[in-house]
């Protein structure tokens, strides 16, 4: 069973490692302490604190659509041509690259520095683990 540090684990749900220990100290999240008394978040306890932090986001926004997966972030380029448009938006520690159409763009004025939604429905998502060498 995997372990993560307080402060890995904080990581991957996006909180900062104060939040991950106040939520361990309240019984929000289960830690173990190893023999030195650092704090760990076995990983099926992470996901599924990961798994009820996704539930807490506004429902509302998705409402009508079948796509869940919205990613806010900001807007980093805009790149148009005369038929397509390339859009950068970085989402925290994500770079999404779209192609939409140039007339899309247009309409929805992006440019650098605006706030944006990525929103994700892949039919093919590729999974990848660090292999020990």
């Amino acid at each position: 069973m995997p372990l993560y540090r307080i402060s890995k684990a904080a990581e991957l749900v996006g909180v900062s490692p104060d939040t991950m220990r106040r939520w361990a100290d309240a019984g929000r999240v289960r830690t173990t302490a190893d023999a030195t008394g650092h704090r760990s978040v076995e990983g099926t306890e992470l996901a599924r604190l990961a798994t009820e932090l996704a539930g807490e986001h506004d429902r509302t926004r998705g409402a009508g659509q079948s796509t869940r997966n919205h990613l806010a972030g900001i807007v980093t380029r805009v790149k148009k041509d005369g038929v397509a448009a390339l859009v950068e938006l970085q989402a925290g520690p994500y770079r999404l690259v779209s192609l939409i159409t140039r007339d899309a763009a247009d309409e929805l004025g992006l440019e650098p520095g605006m706030l944006a939604d990525a929103v994700v429905k892949a039919t093919n998502v590729s999974v990848e683990v660090d292999r020990p060498r």
